[in-house]
């Protein structure tokens, strides 16, 4: 589906970034990791490579318009074009907090550095897609926008970005570039009891035990009883940015498993 596509993945060393770039790479195109770590990035390139995909790594911050600018022009001046632009950048959610008693720096960090990336990497992508006359910006955030208790600051982020997408594919559309995103929350293949403690501090995750109690719970949340893994979520990924979506822009699929709160 996505043969001759050149495809930016911001936070490609990640578990979900990761995935979604192997799926990529696996459906034709070639895809161009950044993120901070290198190591990572450099681990998920080996293995797209050994699969007789294309993969590119280069350390950029996101939150430096400079770097992210400068590295997509490298990307259209080396391979002709940026046909696809994921942000998947970590941003330093809290939950599991009442917001009554959270901090001003808690609350607004996700929201930031959520908006700004997104921003900045969309930006960096858009302009080089205007010009070409096409391309595809994907943004993913947990869908809790519309009201979810005790998820701290990742409610306010994700209305940020939902909103932010929506007027960019408004603005970007009659060029022939797409903006939209995903909904995707609690991927079990994704998670570690680090990762979850490093949101919440308040969960019990003592032992391996509480931590698979949990994921269970989160099975009994969604209305298939069972949560989506990654590779769902990569397939959803795979098809938004390929031409066969040409119809969707402006909205987030929900990929949660669950009305939206």
């Amino acid at each position: 589906m996505l043969e001759n596509k050149n495809a930016i993945i911001y936070g490609g060393g990640g578990s979900l970034g990761g995935g979604i770039a192997k799926a990529f790479a696996r459906d034709g195109a070639k895809v161009f990791l950044a993120g901070r770590t290198l190591g990572k990035l450099n681990a998920v390139a080996e293995e797209i490579t050994k699969a007789g995909g294309a993969a590119e790594t280069a350390v950029v911050d996101a939150l430096d318009e400079q770097a992210v600018d400068a590295h997509a022009e490298r990307v259209v001046a080396a391979a002709g074009g940026i046909d696809v632009s994921l942000n998947l950048i970590t941003r330093g959610d809290v939950q599991g907090i009442a917001l009554a008693e959270m901090t001003t720096a808690d609350f607004t960090r996700a929201i930031t550095t959520g908006v700004t990336t997104n921003f900045i990497t969309a930006r960096a992508a858009a302009r080089h897609m205007i010009e070409q006359g096409s391309g595809v910006i994907l943004a993913v955030n947990s869908g809790s926008a519309h009201g979810s208790p005790m998820m701290g600051s990742t409610g306010p982020a994700d209305a940020a970005i939902d909103t932010f997408i929506r007027n960019l594919a408004a603005e970007v559309g009659p060029h022939g570039v797409r903006a939209l995103g995903m909904w995707v929350a609690g991927v079990p293949d994704t998670l570690s009891r680090d990762k979850l403690w490093t949101a919440d501090h308040n969960l019990d995750l003592a032992d391996d035990a509480a931590f698979q109690g949990l994921l269970a719970r989160l099975d009994e949340m969604r209305m298939l009883r069972r949560s989506p893994r990654l590779a769902d979520v990569a397939e959803l990924a795979t098809f938004l940015a390929s031409d066969r979506a040409g119809a969707i822009t402006g909205s987030f699929v929900n990929a949660t498993g669950m009305f939206p709160s």
